[in-house]
This record gives C-alpha cells, sequence and structure tokens, in this order.
C-alpha cells in the first residue's frame, strides 16, 4: 500500500509538469494563419420542407468533420429582406489552413456523397474560395 502511494506521489509531478510543457509548447510554437474562406451558398426548390433545410444543416456540419483542413465552420440561413425574395437560403462558411485543404475539400468523398443525397432538394448553389487577406 505504501509502495502504491510513493509510486502515485512521484507520478503526480510529472503528470503535472508534462501539461504545463504542453501549455507552453501551444503557446510558443508559431502556428500557420488560415489562408482560404469558402463560402457555400444554397437556394432550395420551392417545397423543400423546414425539416428538409434543417436536415442539410446538420449533414452538412457532420460531413466538414470528416474534411482535413477546416479550422471553422459557421452557417445560417439567410435573412429575409424586405419585399424582395432573397437569392439564396443558407449560407456556409468554411475556413481552411491551406489552398490544398479547399481543393481537398472539393474531391472529398464524404462531401460527393452528401451532394448526391441532397441535390434534389436544390434550385442553385454558389460556391467560392476567398484568401484571408492578413
Amino acid at each position: 500500500m505504501k509502495t502504491r502511494n510513493k509510486t502515485l506521489g512521484y507520478l503526480v509531478p510529472i503528470f503535472a509538469l508534462c501539461v504545463f510543457m504542453l501549455v507552453i509548447y501551444g503557446a510558443y510554437v508559431p502556428h500557420k494563419p488560415a489562408e482560404i474562406q469558402r463560402v457555400v451558398c444554397i437556394k432550395f426548390k420551392a417545397g423543400t420542407t423546414n425539416e428538409d433545410v434543417e436536415k442539410h444543416l446538420r449533414d452538412f456540419a457532420i460531413m466538414k468533420n470528416a474534411v482535413k483542413d477546416v479550422v471553422a465552420y459557421s452557417a445560417g440561413h439567410v435573412q429575409k429582406s424586405g419585399a424582395s425574395e432573397n437569392q439564396f437560403d443558407v449560407i456556409h462558411y468554411l475556413t481552411f489552413r491551406t489552398k490544398e485543404g479547399a481543393q481537398q475539400y472539393a474531391a472529398n468523398a464524404d462531401r460527393k456523397a452528401f451532394v448526391n443525397a441532397n441535390q434534389a432538394n436544390w434550385d442553385d448553389v454558389l460556391e467560392m474560395n476567398s484568401n484571408i487577406e492578413k
């Protein structure tokens, strides 16, 4: 019993030191900034249900987890603008660390499966990349 407590007494400070070193490493190691923002705008066909739109949003959020180099993601409904009808209904924003990551997104098998499963509900799609200015 004393041996176990003695071993535990040695391991706790070592563990704390390792955690401290990881925090310091993360704070001082320069990380490559994000380079590319991709915007995906979707217009749904007339008659698409709110449930289908919400499923689309959930499925896209899940799908983007399978894509390498996505460092940030957000999405939302386009706000209604007066009497005119909006050109798009939903916008997705993906931020990639590198240009190559954005290119891999376009070729990703999970993304292609998402498109195949959802495109029957889409009337129009606009996808574009932009450089993130530093």
